[in-house]
């Protein structure tokens, strides 16, 4: 397994194919493999700047190498489009072709004319047919789609406009201009075009008009639309959403900020949601925060983006097959997450009030203060949770996401470093009855575990992966998980503490499920399972159990049910610690009766 082998191409095509073993059996990695020189079109020098005038000295190493040192040829090289389009488009020419486009769209790209647009929209298109993405998996550059985008977004970005409008139509890309004024009232392109043999698809993009008053003087508007390349860019794409309508780019003047873009959907799924996304041409990936959800249906999804001319300039509609969306989870966490807060800041208030009538002995104060260090980093967890959201949705700030996503990381490894703590405590109360620990040294050990552990992983996680770009995942401000597996530093060690408390329920279980001396069968059964369910009742939320049912989430992650049951558990965690840490508690609701009576004498 692993093994890498090559091959060369056969007599008629040029390079070599690269094959992988996986399960003893040999799977192609990547095909070189091409039939055209397209290298040779543009290993140029140019003796002048204006293109219509410049001579080429070409390196005559391909049938294609002459037609360029036609002059005519030169004003819109459609001379050598007979040879491209009568190639194959098996992945070596398409990795040739895209290099192609690339050095015609930096070299060529001056006064790009109508004729010189269609052109180069003909040879894009014979590699954006419906019938040839899955070639593009073996591409050997895993970025050729992402280069193609940006040759084609730099290319019509320099597209002349005759008499005010230009409309270039491909079934596989469409190019359409229009002038643009402050007076003018809001301006539109209405794409209709073929995805493959049995279907069309719509997009629609809208300059809404009060963006149209921020401009200053004329100006032009260009937007192509992609009906195949979403497709294209999955195959290069570790997460497992897929684009699920048109690629749609513009091309703006930078005072207009704002678009409005409508999306068909190529599959009219009810069960799961759209996320509007725009491609970051830097990062080379989807990225959520570049729009927002306008309205949602069946067939159409409405986006707000935001036109950036470095980084966003291409937007689509993102389907993930895995997550199931729902209101009724969004609900659930938005309701939880608040109840869960308030209850904290109860739990926390009624601590502060017991606290001196509660912490006389030491196994009392132990308990008290590892109860009380779980609420605090629940607490501020939750309201991370809630900012880290905010950010995400409503700001481009990356560093305030990676800022977010750090002290979410920290805080929600502190609580269960402290539920950690909270179980080797009991553990201690149960087993070593005869050994004594002094305040110091469990307060020392308690900071070094509950906070230590998480700052020293959260460090490290973020030092590690942040230079790469791999910190953050594009749908939230939360650790990435397809890219660089930067979730593992909160999975594994939430996970191993979840065993180890679960270990610690267990022995709970066997030492209180003894009878006592005396009791007959059925009152010691009856006595037994009382204190059995009770136990488990308290420990589970303390010592962080209804965690575990996350497992249930990636064992079937469609399932509806297993997400409205993990969301309900651990949405509502700080309401259950203050009914089981707190006022369950027999002590803390004497000394809150105590305080109330003396209260009241007062």
């Amino acid at each position: 397994n692993g093994a890498i082998c090559i091959q060369p191409c056969s007599p008629s095509f040029h390079g070599e194919t690269s094959f992988v073993c996986e399960d003893r059996k040999w799977q192609m990695l990547s095909d070189a493999c091409a039939s055209l020189d397209v290298q040779s079109l543009f290993q140029v020098r140019k003796s002048c700047t204006d293109f219509g005038r410049c001579s080429y000295l070409l390196a005559k190493t391909g049938p294609l190498s002459m037609h360029f040192q036609n002059h005519s040829c030169q004003a819109d090289f459609s001379c050598i489009i007979p040879d491209i389009l009568s190639s194959p488009a098996v992945p070596g020419n398409i990795a040739d072709i895209v290099e192609l486009l690339k050095k015609i769209s930096l070299l060529l790209s001056e006064n790009v004319t109508r004729g010189k647009m269609q052109s180069y929209s003909r040879i894009a298109n014979h590699i954006l047919n419906s019938s040839i993405i899955s070639n593009w998996a073996f591409v050997k550059d895993r970025n050729a789609g992402s280069i193609l985008l940006d040759s084609v977004n730099l290319f019509a970005g320099k597209l002349l406009l005759r008499n005010g409008s230009e409309s270039i139509q491909e079934p596989f890309i469409a190019t359409k201009g229009y002038s643009i004024h402050r007076n003018t009232s809001g301006k539109s392109f209405d794409f209709f075009m073929e995805f493959n043999s049995t279907g069309n698809i719509t997009g629609h993009v809208v300059i809404p008009e009060e963006e149209l008053l921020r401009l200053p003087r004329a100006s032009k508007a260009i937007s192509v639309a992609f009906p195949t390349l979403g497709a294209i860019l999955e195959t290069n794409q570790l997460d497992p959403a897929f684009v699920n309508g048109m690629v749609l780019s513009v091309s703006l003047p930078e005072e207009l900020q704002n678009i409005l873009l409508t999306f068909e959907k190529l599959n009219k799924l009810e069960q799961v949601g759209a996320q509007c996304v725009g491609w970051h041409s830097a990062e080379r990936r989807w990225d959520p925060r570049a729009c927002e959800v306008r309205a949602h249906n069946v067939t159409t999804v409405v986006c707000v983006c935001a036109h950036r001319h470095r980084t966003y300039r291409s937007f689509s509609i993102l389907m993930s097959p895995a997550m199931p969306r729902s209101s009724v989870l969004d609900y659930i966490t938005q309701v939880g997450l608040g109840l869960s807060i308030f209850s904290l800041i109860l739990c926390l208030a009624i601590e502060a009030v017991v606290w001196h009538h509660v912490t006389k002995t030491e196994i009392t104060f132990m308990r008290h203060f590892c109860l009380v260090n779980i609420a605090a980093s629940l607490l501020v967890a939750d309201a991370l949770f809630i900012l880290a959201a905010i950010v995400h949705n409503t700001t481009l700030n990356y560093q305030l996401c990676v800022a977010a996503t750090f002290f979410l990381h920290f805080f929600y490894l502190a609580l269960f470093f402290w539920m950690f703590t909270l179980g080797l405590l009991i553990l201690y109360g149960l087993l070593l009855i005869f050994f004594k620990i002094t305040r110091s040294v469990f307060l020392a050990a308690a900071f070094s575990i509950g906070y230590g552990c998480p700052l020293v992983i959260s460090t490290l996680t973020v030092a590690i992966t942040e230079p790469k770009n791999g910190y953050l995942r594009s749908e939230a401000c939360w650790l990435n998980w397809y890219e660089t597996k930067a979730l593992l530093a909160f999975v594994v060690p939430a996970l191993s503490i979840i065993v180890v408390n679960l270990v610690v329920v267990v022995v709970v279980v066997v030492k209180t499920g003894r009878s006592s001396v005396g009791e007959g069968c059925k009152s010691q059964d009856l006595s037994s399972m009382i204190r059995v369910s009770k136990n488990i009742a308290l420990l589970t939320p303390l010592l962080g159990l209804t965690w575990g049912f996350g497992l249930a989430t990636i064992i079937d992650s469609r399932s509806l049910a297993f997400h409205v049951m993990f969301a309900l558990l651990n949405a509502f965690q700080g309401f259950f610690i203050l009914l089981f840490g707190t006022l369950l508690d027999r002590k803390t609701r004497e000394a809150l009766r105590m305080n109330c009576l003396s209260s009241r004498r007062k």
